[in-house]
């Protein structure tokens, strides 16, 4: 299966090892700076001839003709390119977030359907060992009713990190520490509660980084339609360093935690049918990703091309990336109206609160 990457920074690296580890025919990186695709070659000692450097992805894209191409560029990009290349018939992985608003996410969604492509929200968590153990437990009922469920990524962005790149932090090309940061342990928390949400309230603030335009914290509760709840919690404030991504499911038959950087362990396993041991469960669903990417962008991966085969169904879709998307928008929304808001959004975008933390 012929394989392109569009945007080659901070996350590419995770993309190529991926398509590497999984047999596919690299024809094609894209970058606007040219020596970034170029080293990602060098650096995983890769076939120079065989895989042409573009800056341009719109002649990539004609050229070369990709069946599956990822986007992980800066999300504010993620839409257009996306539309682009579906209009070459691509199947797609898009990094989180699949868009910067609701509009962009539902043009993705038809024209992949239209097109009779696949594509994938890239949330990679949810391939973890103990995300997917949980997941099971979940499905087998083995919590009972769901109670509650909560989400905190306590981590740390310093100066230096937004000094990088300088998109991070805008309303127009990334949001604050919700987007970025914390829509993967959100997105998980939205799959295990049922998906359907009826209400979410939610507050945000800029305390520690006045050189974004976007928040660094933000709280919210959730009431999912099914009668159970969420907490979220994320920042980018904690000092010194990343403390830790954690995701609590309460239920009247069990009570289960992920925890580590990047929910990557299991720290409580307790239910009522005693089906598996617990300290079996924590040993067998350990994992220690050099960083908090973890190691599932190759199961994701994995998962696409089976599922372009006929083998498999996506377990992370569009529509997936889009819900994940309208519950951070929905905390935007209602911590900048001071009012509980109600989904799903019809309409709704990260440009809507460009100036939310100016002072007047």
């Amino acid at each position: 299966m012929k394989y392109a990457l569009i945007g080659c920074g901070r996350i590419s690296p995770n993309h190529v090892v991926a398509a590497r580890d999984n047999g596919l025919e690299m024809v094609s990186f894209c970058d606007i700076v040219r020596e970034r695709a170029e080293d990602n070659i060098l650096k995983f000692d890769l076939d120079e001839d065989a895989i042409r450097v573009y800056t341009d992805y719109h002649r990539m894209l004609e050229e070369e003709k990709p069946e599956l191409v990822a986007i992980a560029t800066e999300s504010g990009k993620h839409a257009q390119i996306a539309l682009d290349c579906l209009d070459y018939g691509c199947n797609l992985i898009i990094e989180k977030p699949i868009a910067l608003s609701i509009e962009d996410a539902d043009r993705i969604i038809i024209k992949g359907k239209e097109k009779g492509v696949f594509v994938c929200a890239c949330h990679q968590n949810r391939f973890n060992k103990s995300i997917q153990e949980i997941r099971k437990a979940i499905d087998k009922k083995r919590l009972g009713k769901l109670l509650y469920g909560t989400a905190h990524i306590r981590w740390a962005r310093d100066h230096e990190y937004y000094d990088r790149a300088t998109w991070r932090g805008t309303w127009e090309q990334d949001g604050g520490a919700l987007m970025n940061q914390c829509i993967h342990d959100i997105d998980l928390l939205r799959w295990m509660m049922g998906d359907e949400i009826d209400t979410v309230y939610g507050m945000t603030d800029r305390l520690m980084h006045p050189y974004i335009e976007a928040e660094d914290l933000g709280i919210a509760l959730v009431r999912f339609k099914n009668g159970s709840y969420g907490i979220i919690e994320g920042t980018t404030n904690v000092y010194p360093k990343n403390l830790e991504e954690t995701l609590y499911i309460f239920g009247e038959k069990g009570t289960v935690k992920a925890g580590g950087d990047a929910v990557n362990i299991i720290e409580e396993w307790r239910f009522a049918d005693h089906f598996n041991d617990e300290e079996t469960v924590k040993r067998e669903c350990k994992e220690n990703p050099p960083n908090v990417y973890g190691f599932g962008h190759t199961k994701l991966y994995k998962n696409v091309i089976d599922t372009i085969e006929g083998r498999d169904t996506l377990v992370c879709d569009a529509e997936a990336g889009k819900r994940a998307l309208e519950l951070v928008l929905a905390i935007y929304k209602s911590a900048f109206e001071g009012v509980s808001v109600k989904l799903p959004l019809e309409e709704c975008s990260t440009l809507d609160f460009k100036g939310r933390f100016d002072k007047s």
